[in-house]
């Protein structure tokens, strides 16, 4: 019970309208898959886009816990190579101001295919976002699939503040839990293995705490 997170901040955060990550419920059973510079066990992969991938990385190590995807250099999905089955996968973004910048626009992904074709996406924006949505199979048949009528409360902060995202996949189905609170499930998923990883959209964004925990 000592990993467990009190019963007097579970109080307190159910008062504010809250619920506690996954990681502060129980931080045990957690794997670091933060990247070091030489972002090795990650790849690249061009992403919803007929264009090569740009030979120049976007995505480096700025300090040690610090992920930066500059966004400039093409639309990415950049992969944690370990494919998966039941996870939890925590993680901590936000985008990086730019004058007059509007639209800004990123993801956390799971349960892709490798090569990008087949994914599922928490989508990240300027107080926007926090839905599932993807290219998915329905009936065996690839189709977009939206949940952004799921969302009732937005939870997702301004650019330049930091959010916190999770996304459960169990069996058929997917949660994503954002900043204190479950915006979404996916039911019914034929894809019940695949891969995670981030997107490279156009604009500077930050990662941090990349946290996996395997399900049995």
């Amino acid at each position: 019970m000592k990993h467990l997170i009190s019963l007097s901040l579970l109080i307190a955060m159910a008062a504010w309208g809250q619920t506690p990550s996954a990681l502060e419920s129980d931080p045990s059973g957690w794997v670091d898959i933060m990247p070091g510079p030489d972002l090795k066990g990650w790849t690249r992969v061009a992403f919803l886009t007929k264009d090569p991938l740009n030979p120049e990385s976007q995505w480096k190590l700025q300090e040690p816990g610090l992920l930066v995807c500059e966004g400039d250099k093409g639309h990415e999905f950049f992969r944690y190579d370990k494919e998966l089955a039941n996870f939890i996968f925590h993680a901590e973004w936000r985008f990086v101001p730019i004058p007059g910048g509007k639209g800004y626009n990123s993801g956390v992904i799971a349960r892709a295919s490798a090569d990008g074709t087949i994914w599922h996406q928490a989508q990240c924006g300027d107080a926007s976002g926090g839905f599932l949505f993807g290219d998915t199979p329905v009936m065996g048949k690839i189709q977009r699939v939206f949940l952004r009528d799921q969302v009732k409360v937005n939870r997702v902060k301004p650019v330049g503040e930091w959010n916190v995202y999770e996304i459960r996949a169990e069996g058929p189905t997917m949660t994503l839990w954002v900043n204190g609170d479950i915006t979404g499930v996916w039911r019914d998923l034929e894809v019940l293995k695949g891969y995670i990883g981030l997107e490279a959209e156009g604009y500077r964004i930050e990662f941090r705490n990349l946290k996996l925990k395997v399900l049995p």
